[in-house]
């Protein structure tokens, strides 16, 4: 399973929309057949892993199968993997995690036990949900899995008064963050941002064949079409005023407007937002915002996991790296769960998850097949 985890790994900037999926086939102590996920449209892992078996002259009868996601039972863009392992009658399917999409949702696990094929699940089942957290999320929960990019000093600090931010974190720390952004579907950030720094808000320092898209809130359609961004790809722009000339206008720099206005109709509802791009297949979110967007995105529940790098100076009084309401308590503070401490050249990547949204999304994939054998 760890190898067929590591397949899953290698495939992370390519499958989406659909999950990031390895598949090892073992027969007396020897791999005779191996695959993982293929772009959409290519096959998936255990097709790939059955095919490289033949291509072996091995057979598949009686061997047993590791596979980091249950096999899926339905038509989308190729037929059934389960219809290909019933066919080749390996003895035993070892799975890492459940697939909570409504249309499998342990109809896999049953096929094959319906051919006499045994089931265990469970194992990996932590490092195959972290592989694809967000094809979980949009499948449980109708959104995706976002998290939150941000650099800072050691007393928390991301930008001088002066608006000065660049840079705080090194070059080591700069790629790093391209390696998530490169692994997400989507870029989002704020009109602070855009305004103050002119991003361009595209993946650098990593080789991906599958960029991005990139996302700008931007509540009154004030963004220039002469905004660096604007660099021929599709660039969604979310809006409280809708504002049709200026639409016009942006969708010349192939811009997308979506309007989706809060209640008052002076704010973009971010959840709504979030809610719009799960039904429209991103699975993962990389949010680099300023102070603004950022806590408003918290205060809203938007965010599942913070991505922060540190570095070793001290800014003092400086611009923090959230703007969130005023607490009276402790007991109102938001809190996370540290998930990874990594050295990143000078300076240390931290990551910390919502523990109570991570639990969600353990349950849907726990709630899967629960008749299955454990190991």
């Amino acid at each position: 399973m760890r190898h067929a985890l590591a397949l899953a790994r290698a495939v992370l900037y390519t499958t989406s929309p659909n999950p990031r999926v390895g598949c090892v086939i073992v027969r007396d102590g020897r791999v005779i057949g191996e695959g993982a996920t293929q772009p959409p449209g290519g096959p998936h892992a255990e097709v790939m892993a059955l095919r490289a078996a033949a291509a072996a002259g091995e057979t598949v009868a009686g061997a047993t199968v590791y596979v980091t996601l249950e096999p899926c039972s339905h038509h989308g863009r190729t037929p059934p993997c389960v219809d290909a392992l019933v066919a080749a009658a390996p003895a035993r399917v070892v799975v890492a995690m459940g697939d909570p999409n409504p249309r499998v949702n342990g109809a896999g696990y049953a096929r094959l036990r319906a051919a006499g094929i045994e089931v265990c699940t469970g194992v990996g089942e932590a490092e195959a949900l972290e592989l694809n957290a967000g094809f979980v999320a949009r499948m449980s929960r109708g959104t995706p899995w976002a998290w939150m990019k941000m650099a800072a000093s050691l007393d928390g600090r991301s930008a001088l008064h002066n608006g000065i931010s660049q840079w705080i974190t090194g070059d080591a720390a700069r790629a790093d963050g391209h390696h998530w952004r490169a692994r997400a579907d989507l870029v989002l950030t704020g009109m602070g941002t855009v305004t103050k720094d002119d991003p361009l808000l595209n993946v650098r320092a990593v080789e991906t064949a599958r960029p991005p898209r990139k996302a700008v809130v931007d509540a009154t359609l004030s963004i220039s079409p002469q905004a660096r961004l604007f660099d021929g790809t599709e660039v969604l722009i979310f809006t409280a005023a809708p504002a049709p000339g200026r639409a016009a206008a942006l969708a010349d720099r192939n811009a997308r407007v979506i309007a989706l206005p809060d209640a008052r109709g002076e704010r973009v509802d971010l959840a709504a937002m979030m809610r719009w791009l799960g039904q429209n297949e991103f699975n993962e979110v990389h949010v680099e915002a300023g102070a603004g967007l950022s806590g408003a995105l918290l205060t809203a529940g938007c965010i599942d996991e913070l991505l922060v790098y540190l570095a070793p100076v001290l800014l003092g009084d400086a611009a923090g790296m959230v703007r969130l309401p005023l607490l009276e308590h402790l007991e109102a503070a938001r809190r996370y769960v540290f998930t990874d401490m990594t050295r990143v050249g000078a300076d240390v990547r931290l990551r910390a998850t919502s523990d109570a949204h991570w639990q969600q999304l353990l349950a849907s994939v726990r709630g899967v097949g629960q008749a299955g054998a454990q190991p």
